[in-house]
């Protein structure tokens, strides 16, 4: 017997649950893609996005997922023979330094102290101070890693940059933390963010976005990179509603995309960062009170690095495939797997987008139970720890 039935619960770190109204609006047949409703909400999106980043610079949109948008970073701003200083804080950081690497671009690692730790500013200025030649041409960088769940504090790294009065481009990834993180695009001196739709921003993946602001589409007058499909030019002459997207529309993510941002905007941006901060906070609290030796830990130990999107469950002498399995076939919930150095030894809960107490609640009481079934070791009961958490913000 399975206790499987019903609406399974998806907890991993992307693609995240999608609201109900978000495929609504997605359920419609084709429209005109030349003229009317379809072009008004492109520019309705275009307007709207850069509230989402807190920017006053420009958006594109990709058809693609978020390394589409890395792309269209890297092309429509680097020229061959230039250099990228990567800050390494997991994985994905590193992998958006070697996909500019295949275009020609030399990628400089500012190796982390270990894997459970985030960028160091203090050493991003030390590093930018002695490039007294200046030939770092921009810095990468992710918000959030969604291997190791570490969130990186994005405004002192654009700070250090600031004192080092260095002139390379700021370019952050958040495609783990839009929509989920606090994030000050323009205040936080970034010059180019890059997202996609299937985590925080709640709509199916297929759409990535990268804002750019002056001093990035400035750079982009020089860049060697460029290509047809992903060119900034091209997609900003909006003399026909196709060259935004360098070709047909992603209709029905558009209209996704439309009612995903309204929902947003009915809720406040900053409604929906402090709504994660708690819901994080909760599984933090489970994760913690099942702690016990050889067993559960928290992959982040700094408080101030814990990633409000994701959450690494180091799982130490427990199985972390079978625990995963056993959620899965006996109670219809996936948990995120861990990935790269984590396989095997790790587990993940996503929680981000559209998302409320009764979802994780009952995706931690779902882990409790496996465990116990499990026969595991656990240090007490999470799920208490969890609503006690809750009930702490529910109180305001």
């Amino acid at each position: 017997m399975s206790l499987s039935q019903g609406r399974p619960m998806v907890a991993i770190p992307g693609p995240s649950i999608i609201p109900d109204r978000v495929l609504s609006a997605m359920n419609r047949p084709m429209p005109n893609i030349y003229d009317g409703e379809l072009l008004e909400i492109s520019d309705s999106l275009l307007a709207d996005l850069p509230t989402v980043a807190r920017t006053s610079g420009h958006t594109f949109i990709t058809v693609s997922n978020g390394h589409g948008a890395w792309a269209m970073a890297l092309t429509n701003t680097l020229s061959r023979g230039d250099k990228v200083l990567v800050l390494e804080s997991g994985r994905f950081a590193i992998g958006w330094g070697e996909m500019a690497q295949v275009s020609g671009v030399e990628m400089e690692v500012l190796a982390a102290e270990s894997d459970r730790v985030p960028v160091d500013p203090a050493a991003v200025e030390e590093r930018l101070r002695a490039d007294t030649g200046h030939e770092i041409d921009a810095i990468l960088c992710v918000q959030v890693d969604t291997a190791n769940s570490v969130r990186n504090d994005i405004a002192a790294i654009g700070r250090a940059i600031e004192s080092a009065g260095h002139p390379a481009l700021f370019m952050v990834d958040c495609i783990a933390s839009m929509g989920c993180e606090h994030f000050e695009m323009d205040d936080w001196g970034v010059d180019v963010t890059v997202a996609a739709s299937q985590k925080g921003m709640m709509v199916p993946p297929g759409l990535g976005f990268v804002w750019a602001n002056d001093k990035a589409l400035a750079a982009h007058q020089n860049a060697d990179l460029r290509s047809g499909y992903w060119d900034w030019t091209a997609r900003m002459d909006h003399t026909a509603h196709y060259l935004r997207y360098a070709g047909t529309p992603p209709v029905q993510s558009i209209f996704g995309l439309r009612e995903a941002l309204d929902m947003i905007a009915e809720e406040g941006i900053e409604n929906v960062w402090a709504r994660h901060e708690v819901l994080a906070g909760a599984v933090r609290e489970a994760v913690r009170t099942w702690a016990t030796p050889g067993g559960f830990e928290l992959n982040i130990g700094d408080p101030n690095a814990h990633a409000n999107s994701t959450t690494t469950i180091l799982t130490g002498s427990i199985d972390a495939d079978r625990l995963r399995q056993v959620c899965s076939a006996e109670a219809g919930l996936t948990l995120g797997l861990g990935i790269g150095e984590y396989g095997g030894r790790a587990f993940r809960i996503g929680h981000m987008g559209h998302l409320n107490p009764p979802m994780i609640l009952g995706t931690l009481g779902t882990i409790e139970a496996s465990l116990a079934a499990m026969g595991a070791p656990t240090g007490g009961s999470g799920v208490a720890a969890a609503a006690g958490s809750v009930a702490t913000a529910m109180k305001g």
